[in-house]
């Protein structure tokens, strides 16, 4: 390899310049949108839809109930319920963090966005200007749905709701978690667990959260006790080794946490991780084959109880190591194929280094055009990093190369 000059690779491993930075938080859940201000006109029933009877005074006030999740797990602090009406949202109010909720009805003609969601009066008094309330075959067209960020809503129809007085009480909208809740890694086994077990394990979370390691430590330690398959504390108390400079404990439980759980991909991803800092790179392609055959990585999902977290497990990450473990093990045509798929789903170009290794990789192959291509990627995403002088320097020597190749050798560009 003496003749493409000094290897980038080579250069950044003993730099430590190819260690993946790795998410520290999800993007932000979207802002629930802004009521409207402008006047929606009341639906118009068809001659075909069904009528209640005209009642005098059979106004509805409030609508109260409960979100529930189906795992019994907490609701972000955001969560929201939305009466819509006719497919269109007409009023929304934010659910307490018990999960209660109460929507006053102020006006069949006003969208509103209430601040708070505490209970409502049993029996309200009515107001002097006669907007308060709506009456109840306004309604009929109308559900409420819950909205919050990772969650899935069923909806309930407030067609057969029986009113008490001017309250209807429509029980409790169920939601279903779709991404996990960070901490609750690629595993079942928390549901799986006794609650004593999972409290103890939710109290470590938080005061990992809060940087309170040896608490956390103890909280883990305490949940394991109780239930000792309990594979996500195995890797949460991991982490905290890790914290700790444990590595060998760190190492342990990471191992543990996979023997329980062989689709527990992130202890594996910890353990690649831990292998790539000391160079074993036979133990690097291990671990990361191990999560590429468990297809989550090319279907999306690992099976029923199972759900991915981009900041515990990124796909890219574990494609980028496998790559690293196979070029140092001149395994390049394999090498090749991982770096292309970690870049394919890199979405937040968090892993600018990898272009370093494909610059490397289509060096070897006399593919200076997709090097130059590559090398000039990563100046883009990392204008400021330490070996920028020494990047350009290898884009120099490419593109010289480049333009001296005959056009007949050049390969095509990848």
């Amino acid at each position: 390899m003496s003749h493409y000059g000094h290897s980038l690779v080579a250069v950044a491993l003993a730099m430590g310049l190819l260690v993946p930075v790795a998410l520290s938080q999800k993007p932000p859940a979207p802002a629930p949108p802004p009521p409207s201000n402008k006047p929606t006109q009341p639906p118009t029933l068809g001659s075909s839809q069904p009528t209640l009877p005209e009642v005098e005074g059979d106004l509805v006030v409030f609508l109260r109930g409960r979100i529930a999740t189906n795992d019994g797990t907490s609701l972000p602090n955001d969560t929201m319920v939305e009466r819509v009406c006719n497919e269109s949202v007409r009023q929304q109010v934010y659910a307490t963090p018990q999960g209660d909720f109460s929507m006053q009805m102020e006006s069949r003609f006003d969208s509103v966005l209430d601040a708070s969601a505490g209970p409502a009066p049993l029996e309200p008094e009515a107001k002097r200007d006669g907007a308060r309330g709506i009456p109840r075959r306004e309604l009929m067209n109308c559900e409420l749905r819950a909205s919050a960020a990772g969650f899935r809503s069923n909806s309930i129809t407030l067609l057969d709701l029986t009113p008490s007085g001017s309250t209807i009480d429509v029980g409790a909208i169920v939601v279903q978690r779709t991404a996990k809740i960070k901490g609750m890694t690629l595993s079942a086994t928390p549901y799986k667990a006794p609650a004593n077990a999972r409290k103890a394990y939710e109290k470590g979370l938080a005061a990992e959260r809060n940087g309170k390691v040896a608490e956390a430590r103890k909280y883990f330690e305490q949940a394991l006790e109780i239930y000792p398959r309990f594979a996500s504390a195995w890797f949460q108390l991991g982490t905290v080794f890790e914290k700790q400079n444990q590595k060998d404990s760190a190492r342990a439980a990471f191992a543990q946490a996979t023997t329980i759980d062989t689709r527990f991909l992130p202890a594996y991803l910890s353990l690649a991780a831990m292998a790539y800092e000391a160079g074993n790179w036979t133990e690097v392609l291990q671990y990361t084959g191990h999560i590429i055959d468990h297809d989550l990585l090319n279907h999306g999902g690992v099976g029923a109880g199972y759900f991915l977290d981009l900041d515990e497990l990124y796909p890219a990450e574990a494609y980028f190591y496998n790559a690293l473990a196979n070029y140092n093990l001149n395994k390049f045509e394999e090498a090749e194929k991982s770096a292309l798929k970690a870049e394919r789903v890199d979405l937040y170009t968090n892993f600018p280094r990898l272009h370093l290794l494909l610059a490397e990789i289509f060096t070897r192959k006399r593919s200076y055009a997709g090097a130059i291509s590559e090398l000039k990627a990563y100046l883009d995403l990392a204008p400021h990093a330490k070996d920028t002088d020494q990047v350009r320097e290898r884009l120099a020597e490419l593109e010289r190369l480049n333009h001296s190749a005959p056009t007949s050798e050049k390969p095509v560009q990848n």
